[in-house]
């Protein structure tokens, strides 16, 4: 059994056992329940019906916060020839061709997002075991790969606070909504967009329940398990 601390075994006391909340009173008690002293994350885990073991019932996507996560992203393009100076343009904190490449390999990996034109793929492959660990490698799927005249709106995207979840082994999606000093009316608008995102992403596959149950909690804090049909219904989709 783990053992806490007292801090966290005194605001265990907030959240009842067997209680289940509506979305406004569970970021409430989110951000009641957070002691540490340091800006926790706010999470988002679902756990979902679906068996993470079969191609069609894989859960992926993307989902852009209205409010961010908190933090400045520091986006990087790989681009060459027009996309360079559209991407420089559009805000990119770095932009390059092989000299970015290169200095990934020596190990450099100071940026959170890695965006790249189609025309770069062929260099960037050669990446894939360093960026693929780190979750950072252009991908079409996740909409980071884009020709030179979207990097715009890619860019964009990024600073908004474009959130990547994936379905992990034991089909839970793991993923940030915000942070704690963040006003609570963000907070709920923040994770009104992440259950949207995820139930617009429901795979051909599904069967029966999609989502099964849904958990908020601070990086410190106790889990707080909410009222599955009042947060679903946050999604436009449903």
């Amino acid at each position: 059994m783990v053992k806490h601390g007292k801090k966290f075994e005194d605001v265990s006391k907030l959240v009842e056992p067997g209680k289940v909340f509506d979305p406004k009173e569970a970021i409430e008690t989110a951000k009641k329940a957070s002691f540490a002293k340091f800006d926790e994350t706010v999470e988002l885990h679902l756990r979902m019906g679906v068996d993470p073991r079969h191609a069609d019932q894989q859960v992926r996507g993307i989902a852009l916060l209205p409010h961010g996560l908190g933090k400045e992203v520091r986006v990087l393009v790989f681009a060459q020839g027009e996309g360079v100076k559209i991407a420089e343009d559009a805000g990119a904190d770095h932009v390059g061709s092989d000299d970015l490449v290169k200095k990934i390999e020596d190990g450099w990996l100071e940026f959170d997002v890695a965006i790249a034109t189609p025309d770069m793929m062929g260099k960037v492959g050669k990446l894939g075991r360093i960026l693929g660990r780190k979750g950072l490698m252009p991908n079409p799927k996740s909409g980071t790969i884009a020709p030179a005249a979207d990097l715009p709106r890619v860019i964009r995207d990024a600073r908004k606070g474009r959130v990547e979840f994936r379905l992990d082994r034991t089909a839970i999606i793991h993923v940030p909504i915000g942070k704690v000093s963040f006003d609570e009316d963000k907070l709920l608008e923040n994770l009104a967009a992440m259950v949207d995102a995820v139930v617009k992403a429901k795979p051909s596959g599904a069967k029966g329940q999609y989502v099964k149950s849904i958990s908020l909690a601070t990086t410190m804090g106790p889990g707080i398990h909410l009222d599955l049909q009042p947060t679903l219904s946050l999604s436009s989709s449903t």
